[in-house]
């Protein structure tokens, strides 16, 4: 049995896509667990850059089969189109599998979700406004509908109740326009014929390859700091990234799982609002910024940036269940003569060493700065870690000390031999 989670260990954006997709070589079957098209992985294959949000980045090697599984929410017009995109550049989708009780976003969830942002004001969370919350709200109260729904023959009295539920609260809270229900049924009966060939009860086949001992790997989208449970609430998204998410959101034990590497970067970034103790204003945020292309793959947005947060990432540890880590864009460190790692938080007279379930409180803390030397020595092209510079190997090997996991695969350029392997996962 061999089965390995891929967790977001910051805020987000910390290079999944590459680590999932280099990973996925390997891999028998790839899962994705959580979140909607709110998430963007960027895998780069030779001098081609593959932009995903909904599809696990395995199927970029065509032999994986690739789920969907039910803690997804599903956009049927990104998905399709994203089917499309990948079908162009000539790669199949034959495997690719859709778990029957996933949500699906409607247009009314987009409409209120770009409403509610507005309605918040200067208090905005800083939503993608795909309609991911919105659906997960209506999963919740449970009158959301899953693929399974729109796939039978109460289709659509389901989407006529809901219709006419949101209409209310859209003209009555917003006044804004509701949405014709012929229009939107016409539309998702198009998209569930498209569909439909995919769709399977995925939980069944996620078993039975762990069962085989087939390779099985759980990527995730977000970071553990947007969990909607033990993110930075309320800033945070609205399911739960962490590796626990892995057996609600792909229908397995939790005795099954047998590995969870953290996505860490080499340094802090952060969209949207909400604290972040060592964002940096200056001309090094700047130079991590445009050295790293700290831009958003869904939402084109600039990142902010700072120095390496090892609070944060200790924090993912424990709550994740790290076994490893996998460090990525070490290369965008080199040119620094010094380094700052935050070793820990100054809130008022106190030095505090664990990460602040309060956002108030985070928001009073200052960081706690050690200072390394840097290199300058350009190591995209090293494969090898002893073949690293003095003062990179020392850096990653402080980062292991202070988060308290090893670095299994350190990644010093965005392709896929741009990766340094210290111990195979599988």
């Amino acid at each position: 049995m061999s089965s390995l989670i891929v967790v977001g260990s910051q805020w987000g954006d910390e290079g999944k896509g590459k680590v999932i997709d280099f990973l996925a070589e390997k891999a028998d079957v790839v899962v994705r667990y959580s979140g909607g098209n709110n998430a963007g992985h960027t895998v780069v294959v030779g001098e081609e850059e593959y932009k995903l949000h909904l599809i696990p980045s395995g199927i970029l090697y065509g032999d994986q089969i690739c789920i969907i599984s039910a803690g997804v929410v599903i956009d049927p017009q990104v998905l399709l189109s994203e089917i499309e995109y990948l079908n162009k550049k000539g790669i199949s989708t034959d495997n690719l599998r859709i778990d029957e009780r996933a949500h699906i976003i409607f247009p009314y969830h987009k409409s209120l979700d770009v409403l509610e942002e507005e309605k918040r004001g200067s208090e905005k969370i800083g939503t993608t406004k795909r309609g991911i919350g919105p659906c997960y709200r209506d999963k919740t109260e449970r009158m959301g509908i899953r693929v399974c729904d729109m796939l039978s023959d109460t289709f659509k009295a389901k989407l006529e109740r809901n219709v006419s539920a949101q209409n209310k609260l859209i003209r009555a809270v917003y006044d804004n326009d509701g949405f014709g229900f012929d229009e939107i049924y016409e539309q998702y009966m198009g998209y569930a014929e498209q569909m439909k060939k995919y769709v399977s009860d995925t939980s069944v086949t996620v078993f039975n390859a762990i069962k085989e001992g087939k390779k099985v790997l759980f990527e995730g989208a977000q970071g553990t700091l947007l969990d909607l449970d033990y993110g930075t609430y309320p800033y945070v998204t609205s399911s739960n990234p962490v590796a626990g998410g892995v057996c609600t959101g792909a229908g397995v034990g939790p005795t099954m799982i047998n590995e969870v590497v953290g996505v860490v970067k080499a340094y802090t970034t952060r969209v949207g609002k909400g604290p972040f103790p060592t964002e940096l204003f200056d001309a090094d945020g700047e130079r991590l910024r445009t050295v790293g292309h700290e831009f958003g793959t869904t939402t084109g947005r600039s990142r902010r940036c700072g120095w390496f947060d090892a609070v944060i990432v200790k924090y993912a540890v424990r709550i994740n269940g790290l076994t490893s880590m996998a460090l990525t864009k070490l290369d965008v460190m080199s040119g620094f003569e010094k380094i700052k790692i935050c070793v820990g938080y100054k809130k008022g007279d106190q030095i505090i060493s664990e990460f602040p379930s309060n956002i108030e409180d985070l928001s009073k803390c200052e960081p706690v700065y050690e200072e390394v030397d840097g290199w300058n020595e350009d190591i995209t092209g090293i494969d090898k870690f002893e073949d690293l510079p003095e003062n990179a190997k020392e850096y990653v090997e402080k980062l292991e000390e202070l988060c308290g996991v090893k670095a299994s695969m350190v990644a010093v350029g965005p392709k896929r031999k741009q990766t340094i392997v210290r111990s195979e996962l599988y």
